[in-house]
């Protein structure tokens, strides 16, 4: 039918018409909505149109996630609250994907809105103090109405490179520029909880908080500077439990 043989061109010749989209402004628009994506809850052939018509009600913004593969753009635990509000995210897994957001802002009024970058407003989010711990790993630690059964995630400022984009550059034998990436914590999870009952400057606290950002690393798909000091926290933490 006509649907297939519509995806079936953007399978072929997608990633060259998202290419467009930066080297011809004058049809920005026009190529925009020839756009076809996965999301969370099509497997494919959703439109930025398809998109805004099933938006809630005062929702704003298109909201996106970036990833190497469509299994791993599913389970990041940054669509938990987009998935427990039923609010559609569409999954964006070419390798051009990057450099389309950083061409195209908007579709329509709507603006695009990675839910890996900056805050989320679904609730209200509040920054929490900054743990000493992880003074060099992260830029910040703040709770977050993100997320729903994960302990922790990583976000970027809106301004900073994502990580799946400077993992890209690496692989590509390209330098990517040092940035810090946040940590964001769910307050209503148990191993959070867990760390803020510690005394902030033991041993254990220090442990717990280092264990959580290398889970969230891993979670989104990055790599561990240091697997055998992570491995060790973890031993430490099991034999006191």
């Amino acid at each position: 039918d006509d649907q297939a043989k519509e995806q079936a061109f953007w399978n072929e010749f997608g990633p060259v018409l998202k290419e467009g989209i930066g080297e011809d402004f004058a049809n920005r628009e026009r190529l925009a909505k020839l756009f076809r994506f996965a999301s969370t809850t099509a497997a494919e052939g959703v439109s930025f149109a398809d998109y805004v018509s099933r938006m809630k009600e005062g929702q704003e913004a298109i909201y996106v996630i970036t990833a190497d593969s469509l299994a791993a753009a599913k389970s990041s635990p940054q669509l938990e609250i987009f998935k427990k509000k039923g609010i559609e995210v569409l999954l964006l897994t070419d390798r051009v994907d990057e450099w389309l957001l950083s061409h195209l802002y908007e579709f329509e009024g709507k603006p695009l809105q990675s839910v890996a970058k900056g805050g989320v407003d679904l609730g209200k989010l509040t920054l929490a103090r900054r743990q000493a711990a992880l003074a060099e790993r992260a830029k910040d630690v703040r709770a977050t109405s993100r997320l729903v059964d994960s302990p922790a995630c990583l976000v970027v400022d809106e301004g900073d490179m994502s990580g799946h984009l400077a993992r890209m550059l690496k692989q590509a034998g390209q330098s990517a520029p040092a940035s810090q990436p946040i940590l964001e914590v769910n307050a209503e999870h148990s191993l959070v909880q867990r760390l803020a009952a510690e005394p902030e400057g033991s041993a254990r606290f220090a442990d717990l908080a280092q264990v959580l950002f290398d889970q969230a690393q891993l979670a989104e798909g990055g790599q561990l500077d240091d697997p055998a000091a992570y491995v060790a926290r973890v031993n430490r933490l099991l034999s006191a439990a």
